[in-house]
């Protein structure tokens, strides 16, 4: 198992799969500021269609630019998806000191 190349999250419908799995987004340039470092990352989700969330998504955050990508099974492996879910947040939990957030990524972008 690996993730795929980034896509624009605007695209997730052409491109993400209509099954159980992990959708991971980030920001497409730059970093945003965490309690102990710094990251790309806004979001990771686990769902059973990752296609359906990643457009529910997209539609919630038209003209930003976010950058995402799912979790690509081989054929006959076994991948246990809220497990896998669980271990990539509390990694990047225990490295950045918060969950990924949209948060930093909305507030920090200009508004009219």
């Amino acid at each position: 198992m690996r993730f795929c190349p980034w896509y624009p999250l605007a695209e997730a419908a052409q491109h993400a799969p209509a099954e159980e799995g992990i959708l991971q987004v980030r920001i497409a340039e730059g970093l945003l500021d965490y309690p102990t470092g710094k990251s790309a990352m806004v979001h990771y989700a686990h769902a059973p269609d990752v296609r359906a969330y990643a457009t529910v998504l997209a539609a919630s955050h038209p003209g930003e630019d976010l950058l995402c990508r799912h979790l690509e099974i081989e054929p006959g492996e076994t991948v246990d998806a809220a497990a896998f879910h669980a271990k990539v947040t509390t990694e990047f939990v225990r490295r950045f000191g918060s969950e990924p957030t949209f948060a930093p990524c909305i507030s920090s972008k200009p508004r009219p």
